[in-house]
């Protein structure tokens, strides 16, 4: 394929071309004109010599002085530089001013002599062997009465004829220097007429080369160059008037542009921040967006994952059928999928529909994902505690009632019996309270901290560990546990010295009924920097039996028991480290467990408000 050259090496050859065909036309048709009219003007200027030395041709003739006529016109030829030749009506060549007439050709049959003879002026041009060089000819008829014609055929009326000539190179040479004359100025017509072109095509092309740099940038997104300035100062209407329509185009453009990209941005905007994951697919099953919340649940990066095949993306053979049956029968689908993930299955409710175009044609499918695996978990708590409570609740409410209908049937007269059972009675009614009194005491607490009504007052940590480490001392004697408190005197922390002693003591007795006897229960108290400020935490670790690892994430529940049979035999409400959950949470912190079944656990209560000492 060509490559498609400027205006104006279209335009400026083109008219080169054009006007140099135009002048060498010219040219070629003048000098041939002017050589004609020389030659004309020659055949004329050769007549009237000829009628000028025809009386003395004549008188000579008649008089019969041959050798005269012979040397008057070697004269006249010599003096007017003429070829001057005398034919007698045989054609025998009379006189001649430039060779000797009896050595001479007949000439009776040559043209201009046949035409002379037949009484007109008769003109040739040709090559003569005589003088070895072009010649014009023009010879006239002699007329004269009373003379004896040579020829018994002759007319009387045309006795001889005179020919002049004259050679055509002089006026070749003549014409040779009209031609370079031409030619120069034919040259210089044709720099100028090229400069001029040139000038006129770069006139031409120059707004358009402009106009083009223009488009260009309007192609790039720039619309802040106009055409019409620079167009306006030596173009043509035509490209003016494309230049206002250039300009209204690109302002329209521009508009609509920046419309689109503000839609286009809000809709990214959306897009991006919407926390359900959703993806565009097209009808080939290629990814054509995905936002930032597909990307995380699928951990993959949105760039690379754009035009990828959406099974290349997303590993569920349930979503790759619904979308593949929404783009076969383009009917929405709603439904659930699990992800099965190292850190647990998650529920993801769906949503695919079709993907329309302007015009509504359907181009692929919109798949919109909701993770409702908290939801689904917030459902197992509940279900989980509603079922727990009930049980803890049931349990000793249905002891008490059994023995109390025992006593009733008659028990209550065999004394051991009677004792033994109220004493059962008691146990029950205690720990039905003290179930009752952690329910009340989490409700509290929760109450106060939504309603900020729980104070944090700056205190030393140590204190409070060692009288939470004293008020479980007993237990743990009883038990043969040992226990330590590793704590600086300095650390001071904003606290309810009261709660945190509650969570201490909770997560103490949880250690002291889960260890055996010889087994050591440790509290240790340090400062941590993170990434924004220091921190307090306090950590109980102990060497007991250890919690397996599928029960850590809801083990601080209300009523969760890793345990169920011996929690419930050590007596525990299942509420203890629900309450230091939420005491924690009470001073800006949290609660972490680490453990390892049969080693033991460690638990890491973090407050938010260390104060340097």
């Amino acid at each position: 394929m060509m490559q498609p050259k400027k205006i104006v090496w279209q335009i400026f050859p083109a008219s080169v071309l054009t006007i140099l065909i135009a002048v060498i036309a010219v040219s070629w048709y003048g000098t041939t004109a002017l050589r004609e009219f020389y030659l004309q003007d020659t055949e004329a200027d050769l007549e009237a010599r000829a009628n000028l030395i025809s009386s003395r041709v004549i008188d000579f003739l008649q008089n019969g002085q041959i050798a005269a006529l012979r040397g008057y016109c070697v004269f006249a030829g010599r003096e007017s530089r003429t070829r001057i030749t005398v034919v007698g009506f045989d054609g025998s060549v009379i006189a001649d001013s430039n060779e000797d007439p009896r050595v001479m050709d007949n000439h009776r049959h040559r043209q201009e002599i046949e035409k002379a003879f037949a009484g007109a002026v008769g003109t040739s041009r040709r090559y003569s062997k005589t003088l070895d060089e072009n010649l014009i000819y023009v010879a006239v008829p002699l007329h004269f009465g009373g003379m004896e014609p040579l020829d018994d055929n002759a007319s009387p009326a045309v006795g001889a004829v005179l020919r002049t000539s004259v050679s055509v190179a002089s006026l070749d040479k003549t014409l040779a220097g009209i031609k370079t004359r031409i030619g120069i100025g034919a040259v210089a017509v044709m720099l100028l007429a090229g400069g001029i072109t040139l000038l006129i095509s770069r006139n031409i092309s120059k707004p358009l080369e402009q106009m083009t740099k223009s488009a260009v940038q309007f192609s790039h997104g720039d619309f802040s160059e106009r055409m019409l300035p620079l167009a306006k100062k030596t173009a043509s209407l035509e490209v003016i008037t494309l230049a206002e329509s250039m300009d209204r185009m690109a302002e329209q453009l521009d508009e609509k542009i920046q419309a689109i990209v503000t839609h286009r941005n809000q809709l990214e905007t959306v897009f991006s921040s919407m926390i359900e994951a959703v993806i565009a697919i097209d009808t080939d099953e290629k990814i054509i967006s995905i936002n930032e919340a597909a990307a995380q649940l699928f951990d993959v990066d949105r760039e690379v994952a754009k035009g990828r095949i959406v099974q290349q993306v997303v590993r569920n053979v349930k979503l790759q059928q619904q979308i593949g049956q929404t783009l076969s029968s383009r009917e929405s689908i709603e439904d659930e999928i699990v992800l099965h993930d190292v850190n647990g299955d998650r529920f993801l409710q769906t949503h695919v529909v079709t993907l329309s175009n302007g015009v509504g044609e359907n181009v692929g499918v919109l798949v919109v994902m909701n993770d409702v695996t908290r939801l689904r978990r917030l459902e197992n708590v509940r279900r989980d505690f509603v079922a727990n409570v009930s049980h803890e609740l049931r349990t000793p409410i249905t002891s008490i009632r059994g023995y109390v209908e025992t006593l009733l049937d008659g028990a209550l007269d065999i004394r051991e019996d009677a004792e033994r059972f109220l004493q059962i009675v008691l146990r029950q009614s205690e720990r039905l309270t003290t179930i009752i009194d952690d329910l009340l005491v989490l409700s509290r607490i929760e109450e106060e901290a939504k309603q900020d009504q729980i104070k944090l007052e700056k205190g030393q940590l140590r204190p409070v560990i060692e009288a939470a480490l004293q008020t479980c001392q007993l237990k743990a004697d009883e038990a043969g546990i040992q226990m330590a408190v590793e704590c600086p005197d300095d650390i001071v922390v904003k606290m309810n010295a009261a709660l945190l002693e509650q969570a201490l003591v909770n997560l103490l007795i949880n250690a002291i009924t889960y260890s055996k006897k010889g087994d050591w229960v440790t509290v240790r108290g340090v400062v941590v920097d993170n990434e924004l400020a220091k921190e307090v935490r306090v950590i109980v670790r102990d060497t007991g039996c250890g919690i397996a690892r599928k029960h850590l994430p809801r083990l601080f529940e209300r009523f969760y028991r890793s345990d169920k049979a011996r929690s419930r035999k050590q007596g525990g409400t299942g509420l203890g480290l629900a309450i230091v959950k939420h005491i924690a949470q009470a001073h800006n912190g949290r609660i972490e467990v680490a453990s390892v079944e049969g080693e033991g656990s460690e638990f890491t209560l973090t407050l938010g408000g260390y104060i340097q000492g």
